[in-house]
Parts: structure tokens; C-alpha cells; sequence
């Protein structure tokens, strides 16, 4: 399982493309659904770590960091809205298999929820049906040991359980440590699509960190 996993890699904090802040809701051309490896987060924050997502019970590998509506070039963000900004606990119990903590859905739905112009439960059923869309490659399901894999081989990884899925409709990021994230370029009928803003935001390090999940 080691040498499978010298293959892969992610890419995690590469910077951002530039953000529309106040823009009008449901304007976007397509999403961008982000895959987070749950153990580098909790690795690289230690102590300020959520506890919800990086207690030792929570043992999670990929959990959705957001689904992102997008422009072409660039996207928004705390779009102007009268919808409520608050997600309610039943809300968050519902969803909280892909997404760990409410302090993450409140930020994501403040931040990009909101400006696909749909009410929240339909924003958080999009964001299920997205997760569901992705298939999580086989080798980073129960990764039990701390390994080092390339960015590159974790994205023919992705493309080789996702068909349809290209190499010009995913990134993956890293910090200097860490793998980060799976980005993945979907349509808003959830359907793999070309994004080449968000890749090429891809990781440039030839070699980074895969933390195994917590608890294991």
C-alpha cells in the first residue's frame, strides 16, 4: 500500500483566484467542488484544529471543503442575499457524513452558498450530489501510516476512478508539508467540465506529506 501511495500526491493551499466579494447571487458559470484531506488539515493547525472535525473519534479522510460557484476567471463571494445566514442543527446533522463541523457549512454558506441564488437545503443537497459524483480512489480510503506521495499521482489517481473525469477539470494542491486538496471543475448539472483557472493552480512540489486518517 506504501509504494501505491509513492505514486500519489495532493496539492493543498495554492493561492486563491481572485474573489468577487458583494456580487449578485446566481451568477456563475460553473462549480468547483474541493476535496479536503481531513489529516492534513488537522495536522497542519494542531492546537487550533476543530475538534469537531480532528478529534480522535473522527478518524475522516476526504470531507468536502466547499462546493464554489466560479467565474471563468475568478469567483464570488458573500454575494448580497436576504437569505438567512444561519444553518440550523438539523441542517448541520443532515450533512455532517461529508462535511465534519458546523463552523465549516456556516462559513461555506456565507461565503459561496449564497451566491448560487438556491435556498440552503438545496445548496447542501447539490453539494451531496457533487461528493457523490466523485469517487474517492480506492488507496486513500483506509490509509492506516504517514506516507509521501507526488501531486501528480493522486490526480491520475482521481481520473482513473472518475471516467469522463480529465486532466484539465481537477487540481491538487499543497502546502509546503502537506497534501491539501481535490479540486474538481463540475457544470451545475454535475457533470465534469475544463477549468483552466482553477488548474493551473495545481501543486508544484514533487513530493509531499499524507498524514493517515485520525484515530487510525
Amino acid at each position: 500500500r506504501a509504494a501505491a501511495f509513492a505514486c500519489l500526491i495532493l496539492s493543498g493551499a495554492a493561492p486563491a483566484l481572485a474573489g468577487e466579494r458583494g456580487a449578485p447571487t446566481g451568477v456563475f458559470d460553473f462549480y468547483v467542488l474541493s476535496l479536503s484531506w481531513s489529516p492534513s488539515y488537522c495536522a497542519a493547525e494542531g492546537a487550533d484544529a476543530n475538534r469537531q472535525q480532528c478529534g480522535r473519534e473522527r478518524p475522516y479522510a476526504f470531507v468536502v471543503h466547499g462546493l464554489w460557484p466560479q467565474y471563468e476567471d475568478g469567483y464570488p463571494e458573500y454575494c448580497r442575499s436576504k437569505r438567512p445566514q444561519r444553518v440550523p442543527n438539523a441542517l448541520v446533522d443532515r450533512y455532517r457524513d461529508i462535511m465534519p463541523s458546523a463552523g465549516l457549512m456556516g462559513h461555506q454558506w456565507r461565503k459561496h452558498g449564497m451566491c448560487t441564488g438556491v435556498a440552503q437545503e438545496d445548496y447542501f443537497a447539490l453539494t451531496r450530489k457533487a461528493r457523490e459524483r466523485v469517487e474517492t480512489p480506492p488507496a486513500f480510503r483506509n490509509l492506516e501510516k504517514p506516507v509521501m506521495v507526488s501531486p501528480e499521482a493522486v490526480e491520475e489517481a482521481f481520473l482513473a476512478a472518475n471516467p469522463g473525469l480529465e486532466k484539465d477539470a481537477i487540481a491538487v494542491t499543497c502546502d509546503r508539508r502537506y497534501l491539501r486538496e481535490v479540486r474538481i471543475c463540475m457544470t451545475k448539472d454535475m457533470e465534469f467540465r475544463a477549468c483552466e483557472a482553477v488548474d493551473r493552480k495545481d501543486c508544484r512540489s514533487k513530493r509531499v506529506l499524507l498524514p493517515p486518517a485520525r484515530g487510525r
